[in-house]
């Protein structure tokens, strides 16, 4: 009944993407969504952008070993970045009424930023698209009993196929559909573990000293170093990102693109400390799971000590956050390949020729990030790297950008050069003391600063 029940709901996602391909019609279509959502469905989309493997499997392991000091990247870090998002960026990105992120490099910066901003956004992507279909392929180990690699190709065909399809169309409904299952799953799961543990007091008392603690308990300059790159890897490193971009502005208007991305930053931590308390609650009520390994705590519970119509709605929840995180992710990439890198170069490409390109660029970025599945499985580690390098690199001049007139062409490109450089360096080379993106940001900084005096911008 389990497999059968996960069978369905599956079978449902590739509907969803054959029905939503009938509202494809431009490129707007696929990567916008028209630009129509209403706020609960923009809300629940952006809501979606990183409800997947890292929140249900990730930080669940991580917060078991090292409390909150160790999921602050996610997700608060997380949170903060939606709620970043809603407040400075939204309704400027908005009125400009761009496709895709790196047109706003164009628009500010010239043809030149706009193509290395693509080149390093692309890439950025990998990780945390194979960082989903790892997380898939642990789900079909544990449900369907396959091998890790046949269940990472297993979903990210269903992923590759209804994004194919649908584009943004297919990635809003199924969202807001996944969501609810989502959010109801957790709840309910939730609720039946605390009852049965007496309660949260008893599951939290037997917790370590400083368990909760939301500041580091040393006062060194490399703890809280640490610390600050906890909080700013996703929560700053994510905002220069086009799935971000491309939820956000399928709203149907300005205000509703502030308000759903604010929404959903609250929304988002409410939601994911429940994984966290699951993952605390099974330690306390069965201890024999954390012999296994940790990632896999939560499925593995309830596998084993649930009934068949809990496993049904949590697995349906934990599908639902891995199709939608991956969904959306995979497209972001797509959409900048075609847009940015392709559209340039071919200026007599009609829109259905552009279409065309952004679907075949589905089609490339899955396969590359299978290859990445395939030979990396570190969940928490490939998202982590995956917001980093889009940190170093075009954090700095999209936000100077946006609020320092000064800014030029050649400060735009020193900055996300120099940060890249920088970083790749201390975080594969060298291995500095303290976190390789710090160096890379700082040197961001510096590249935009000293490139924009030296060769300031043409009024």
């Amino acid at each position: 009944m389990l497999v059968f029940a996960i069978c369905l709901y599956l079978s449902l996602n590739i509907a969803v993407g054959v029905w939503a391909s009938r509202r494809i019609h431009t490129t707007e279509d696929f990567v916008l969504a028209g630009r129509k959502l209403p706020l609960v469905m923009a809300t629940m989309v952006t809501f979606a952008t990183w409800f997947g493997s890292e929140t249900m499997m990730g930080a669940p392991s991580e917060f078991l070993e090292g409390g909150f000091l160790a999921v602050m990247e996610e997700p608060f870090g997380a949170a903060l970045c939606l709620v970043l998002v809603g407040v400075f960026f939204a309704r400027t990105f908005y009125r400009w009424n761009i496709i895709t992120f790196c047109d706003f490099f164009l628009v500010r910066f010239g043809r030149t930023s706009e193509f290395v901003s693509a080149v390093m956004i692309i890439p950025s992507y990998f990780g945390w698209i194979a960082a989903q279909f790892v997380a898939m392929g642990i789900v079909g180990q544990v449900i369907f009993g396959l091998p890790l690699s046949t269940g990472i190709w297993v979903g990210a065909l269903l992923v590759m196929v209804y994004t194919f399809m649908g584009g943004m169309w297919s990635v809003s409904i199924t969202d807001f559909l996944h969501n609810i299952i989502l959010i109801v799953g957790l709840i309910i799961l939730a609720v039946i573990l605390f009852t049965k543990a007496g309660g949260i007091a008893p599951v939290t008392s037997q917790q370590p000293v400083d368990f909760f603690r939301l500041t580091p308990k040393e006062v060194t300059f490399q703890s809280y170093a640490e610390y600050l790159a906890a909080w700013i890897t996703i929560g700053l490193g994510s905002i220069p990102q086009q799935d971000i971009f491309q939820r956000v502005m399928a709203s149907k208007d300005a205000d509703t693109a502030v308000k759903s991305s604010i929404l959903a930053g609250c929304m988002y931590l409410t939601v994911a400390l429940l994984p966290l308390f699951i993952a605390l609650a099974a330690k306390t009520l069965y201890p024999e799971l954390m012999q296994e390994n940790t990632a896999l705590i939560i499925p593995n519970m309830v596998l084993k000590h649930t009934p068949l119509w809990i496993q049904i709605l949590f697995f349906g929840a934990l599908i639902s956050a891995l199709l939608s995180t991956s969904s959306g992710a995979i497209l972001a990439p797509a959409a900048v390949l075609g847009e940015n890198i392709v559209k340039p170069y071919f200026p007599k490409f009609n829109d259905q020729q552009l279409l065309t390109t952004m679907r075949i660029g589905v089609i490339l970025v899955t396969l590359a990030c299978i290859w990445i599945a395939q030979w990396r499985q570190d969940i928490f580690e490939l998202v982590s790297e995956s917001s980093a390098f889009s940190l170093v690199s075009l954090f700095v001049p999209l936000t100077f950008g946006l609020y320092w007139k000064r800014a030029s062409a050649a400060g735009s490109l020193a900055s996300m050069i120099l940060g890249l450089s920088v970083w790749i360096v201390c975080e594969f080379v060298w291995h500095t003391t303290f976190p390789a993106l710090l160096y890379g940001t700082s040197a961001s900084l510096v590249g935009m600063i000293v490139g924009s005096y030296a060769y300031p911008k043409k009024d």
